[in-house]
Parts: structure tokens; sequence; C-alpha cells
């Protein structure tokens, strides 16, 4: 099967697509040879694109299952100006409506996290939405299980989950915030890198969520418990071989952002 498709027809032979190949196994475009792969460095290839991506007339295809995706000359070009309002606008969300996201619509945040950085391209991140609401709510009552049993104990939060437990027990949910979905990203285990790639994963998640008018704010909480609380990893039930990464918490927002805060000063170092 043919690694690399190259259209001899709109391929300038500039050679960009050997430049930018993460695996070093494109070889170069001269007057005789278009770019080519050798058969025996087939293996070798990360499959991130970068050939496909960086292409400027557009002209090679890596021979991948799914359908290439055309980027137009300006499409979704995003000014430095409107990127950062949006991101020094992004809030976390701690008030939601009941209102429920459409699953299409998690699933279109999702698509755009599948693009996410890894490490070798390795896409190890699997996603598990909880989208029932009481399902949530039976997650953030594990959590204070697993809280309870850290009472007395060595542990670094041992002094700090008093008050949480208290204002549950209060009919405050200071767990998932009364948040209707929960969103976990989950690994291979005994992949050293993957809990990386499950935070970047997540983060793009969160990044994206605002424009479909999604609020997000990461489950620190449940995401401890599920590291080590047996009752909460059978609720949770992931795929053999996998375990959970990172949690997040969404929904509609239930309330507007009109402003931004302000941030301690920018310390940085040069060297």
């Amino acid at each position: 099967m043919t690694h690399i498709i190259v259209n001899q027809d709109l391929c300038t032979r500039c050679s960009i697509c050997a430049k930018v190949c993460s695996s070093g196994i494109i070889d170069s475009a001269d007057e005789a040879h278009l770019p080519q792969t050798q058969e025996a460095n087939v293996s070798r290839c990360l499959y991130c694109g970068h050939c496909e991506a960086f292409c400027p007339s557009q002209a090679l295809l890596l021979n991948l299952p799914d359908e290439k995706v055309p980027l137009l000359t300006g499409a979704s070009t995003v000014s430095p100006e409107d990127m950062e309002l949006y991101l020094k606008k992004r809030r976390s969300v701690r008030h939601f409506t009941r209102e429920p996201v459409p699953k299409e619509k998690i699933l279109e945040v999702l698509d755009i996290a599948r693009y996410a950085a890894s490490g070798g391209n390795g896409q190890p991140v699997h996603w598990l939405v909880v989208q029932d609401p009481k399902k949530v709510r039976k997650i953030a009552e594990l959590t204070i299980e697993w809280m309870k049993n850290l009472l007395n104990t060595a542990h670094p939060m041992s002094g700090y989950v008093p008050m949480l437990i208290s204002a549950w027990e209060q009919g405050n949910d200071v767990i998932c915030r009364g948040a209707p979905h929960l969103l976990f990203a989950h690994i291979p285990e005994g992949n050293p890198v993957a809990v990386v790639d499950a935070i970047i994963a997540l983060t793009h998640f969160d990044v994206a969520a605002p424009a479909f008018g999604i609020g997000t704010c990461w489950a620190g909480f449940v995401a401890a418990a599920a590291t080590s609380y047996e009752p909460l990893q059978k609720e949770l039930d992931l795929p053999a071989g996998r375990k959970s990464a990172y949690a997040m918490m969404f929904g509609h927002p239930q309330y507007k952002i009109y402003g931004i805060p302000r941030r301690k000063p920018l310390e940085v170092m040069w060297q």
C-alpha cells in the first residue's frame, strides 16, 4: 500500500513535506522524483499529518482512513485581539442550569479535543461522558465517601476535607457543583506520559466549550477519588486496562460573563 500519495500535477517539489516530517522518513523531491517514503521506513510514521497540513499546494495525501478536510485560505483565522479576549474571558463555571447539553453538541467539542497533541502522536486518550445528572450525583456521593476515609490519616487532604464533608451534609454540592454532566479522560494503565496527554486533551475541551455555549470546571476532587477509591472506580466501569486520568464537570452556565478579572503581574525570565 502506498504510504503517501502525491499528485504530480500539483506538486511543486518544494520538499516542505520532507522538512516538517516529525520522523524524517520522507525523501525530498528532485527533478526526477516526487516526495516518497521508502517501504522500510513506513513503520516509523507517527501519522501526525504534518506532511499533508504543511503542503502549500495540497498535493500530498497521507494514506489514512479518514476523509481529508480541506482548509481554505483564510478559514478560521482569528485575530490576536480576538484570541486574547476569548482566552482571558474563560471562566471556571460553578453554577449551571438544569438544561442538558445535547449529545450531538458534546460530540462536536470532543471531536475538536481529538486533535490535541499527544506524545508521539499516540492519541491514548478515550472519553467517558456521564450524561445522566443522577449518575453525576452518585459520583459526587462516592467522592465524599472517599474523603471520609481520609479523616485522621496522613493524607495531605486530611485536614481539608472536614469542611467539604460538612458543606455536603448541609446540602451544598461542593464536589460537582450541581453540574448536569461529567467528562472523564481515561488512558491505558502503564503509560507514563498518557496523563499529560489527557490533560492536554481536556484543556482543548475546556477552551473550545465556551464557543458552544458550554461552561466547564476541572473536577479535581472527583479526579483524585477516581485514582484510588475502588467503589468509584467500579461505578465508572472503565474498560479493562484503562484508568481515569482526570475529570471535568460541564453544562450550560447559569450566569453570563461581562468582564475580565485582574491577575498577578506577568513574571518572565529570559536567558
